[in-house]
């Protein structure tokens, strides 16, 4: 059965399908570097590696690696943020056929027994100062082994090292240093599938402990080579370089931010701490070529006073994912870069770390208002009715589901789960119900509603909290917005505000009363907020989204401590 691509007209140069070779991400990288061996491969603190150095690294890790008894089919757990160190061990891991469970190191003990005992790890990378965390654990883990390295080691990789004292509890500690600089045999490369498990990602919850998303190097291989493409030259060119934000326990951050430009022989400018004042200062001294982040990460860059008065001449391709790009914050980014000698558009995207990261984009001078853009090359997308299998007509509003090369294996010893959202469907293909309401127009663009989850039912009716968002973001006096259902005995849900504004000082019940009269005079009666809750900020996740289910269990907590939780959401 054909599956109808009406998007295939907006592609221009890029290519409707790609010939992904079938090899690993290592053996991608190797010829990388032997295309380009004196091209720089990443720019850490003004440390600068080239691609054959960046290679040698990796093999010294892979030798010491198997010199502490890791073997193909074995896990190990890098928690480390974007740096050196992270990096060449999980492409050294690769060489061997071990499986990278990725872990944010900000990361609880408990949090971390929860990750080694599921990904069954019994080697972690860390960051000196997290030690604690490991040391900690709260109960009996697979670990045995923690290799602990100081932020700038791999800087100074070639100097010795001052001795260092074991830790006195947890598991045994090796130095990073020590390991790099002692004789090791040559490890052979492994032989391996490559549509086996390589990495463990972890989905993106705000509460309770996430889904293991298993993903193979052929989803790698596949997502680099469609980012690539969809990029045009931007990523392929000599001077090309990527500004690595996000981080490497993220999608985004390690499938385009690393493997992606890696693929491509780009430099990866590695950011290990996101701050606005360090992303706006990195541009202006490093001039990178693409940026890919986050709504907030736009947000807090045009409102930044280095951004504002940098050069950025520089920007060839900027996009933005993980959440609604409100029209508020692209037009002020894009009026700053053109103020500033840049031409670039902020092209909003979508994906998920079930696909590895991003899937589909929006294309350069085809911006639609609203639209997520259009799926990559051998992506296909479909709108089905909520619960269903069964595709609705255009414009109608759906669960969006996926199929093609960037989709995971499943969840990790969860199979009930995976197959609640992997499902073979009448054309017999295999598709990703994404837990996400969308809509697609006739050209094949879609559109971004909410999480499925996410929406409110008030008073029977569907209320999706993008839409009041977007609504609120419009009037002059509001910064930021977040909409969530709080429970209510009348109405099953009640629509809340949590609003930020540009001048704190304005905060009133008369300011409450503008801001619900504003809505409803642009929204439908039901979707307008009941009540206003002023904020000097909105609470975030690990990756920068606003985190709205952490409002949602501040809301919850009051009603019970005022005896009036019935039920309902927990």
């Amino acid at each position: 059965m054909s599956i109808p691509k009406p998007w295939l007209k907006f592609y221009k140069d890029v290519p409707e399908t790609i010939d992904y070779p079938r090899v690993t991400m290592y053996e991608a990288l190797m010829q990388t570097v032997e295309k380009y061996p004196d091209r720089i491969a990443y720019d850490f603190f003004d440390y600068t590696s080239t691609y054959d150095q960046f290679a040698k690294d990796i093999d010294l890790c892979a030798n010491a690696l198997a010199s502490l008894g890791l073997s193909p089919g074995d896990r190990m757990t890098i928690s480390m943020p974007t740096s050196p160190q992270g990096i060449i061990c999980f492409y050294a891991a690769n060489k061997l056929g071990i499986v990278a469970s990725m872990i944010h190191p900000l990361s609880t003990p408990a949090e971390i027994a929860y990750y080694l005992n599921v990904s069954n790890s019994r080697i972690a990378l860390s960051l000196d100062m997290f030690h604690d965390s490991f040391k900690n654990l709260p109960e009996k883990t697979p670990l045995e082994l923690l290799i602990l390295t100081e932020i700038f080691d791999q800087l100074t990789q070639g100097q010795p090292m001052a001795e260092k004292p074991a830790p006195e509890a947890g598991p045994a500690v090796r130095w990073w240093k020590d390991l790099m600089t002692a004789p090791h045999s040559q490890a052979p490369k492994a032989d391996m599938d490559t549509d086996q498990m390589a990495v463990i990602l972890y989905s993106g919850g705000t509460t309770g402990f996430p889904k293991g998303i298993m993903l193979s190097n052929y989803n790698f291989i596949s997502e680099g080579m469609m980012v690539a493409n969809w990029g045009g030259g931007d990523f392929t060119a000599e001077d090309s370089s990527v500004l690595a934000i996000l981080p490497i326990f993220h999608g985004f951050g390690l499938g385009v931010c690393c493997n992606a430009a890696f693929m491509a022989g780009a430099k990866s400018i590695l950011v290990p701490q996101f701050t606005p004042e360090i992303v706006a200062d990195l541009i202006r001294k490093k001039r990178p070529n693409i940026v890919v982040g986050v709504p907030t990460l736009y947000d807090a860059l045009s409102k930044n006073e280095v951004f504002q008065t940098t050069d950025l001449s520089c920007l060839k391709n900027t996009s933005s994912g993980a959440d609604s790009l409100p029209r508020t914050v692209k037009e002020r980014f894009e009026e700053i870069v053109k103020r500033q000698n840049g031409s670039v558009q902020l092209v909003e995207g979508y994906g998920l770390t079930e696909a590895v990261t991003a899937i589909m984009s929006t294309p350069v001078d085809g911006y639609r208002e609203g639209s997520v853009g259009i799926p990559f090359p051998d992506m296909l997308a479909k709108v089905v009715g909520i619960g269903t299998l069964d595709e609705v007509p255009i414009g109608e509003e759906g669960e969006l589901c996926l199929n093609g090369p960037a989709v995971m294996l499943g969840y990790l010893e969860q199979p009930e789960e995976t197959a609640k959202v992997l499902k073979t469907h009448a054309d017999g293909k295999i598709w990703l119900h994404t837990g996400d309401i969308f809509t697609q127009d006739a050209d094949g663009y879609f559109y971004y509603k909410l999480r499925l989850k996410r929406m409110i039912k008030s008073s029977g009716m569907n209320v999706y909290p993008v839409q009041v968002e977007a609504c609120l973001d419009k009037h002059p006096d509001v910064a930021a917005a977040c909409v969530i259902g709080v429970p209510d005995e009348a109405q099953v849900e009640k629509v809340k505000a949590f609003v930020v504004l540009k001048d704190p000082a304005k905060a009133s019940a008369e300011m409450e009363k503008a801001l619900i009269h504003f809505t409803r005079e642009h929204l439908i009666k039901w979707s307008c907020p009941r009540e206003v809750e002023f904020t000097d900020k909105l609470p975030l996740t690990k990756v920068g989204k606003i985190a709205y289910t952490e409002l949602e269990k501040q809301e919850i907590e009051k009603l019970r401590k005022a005896g009036k939780y019935t039920g309902g959401k927990s």
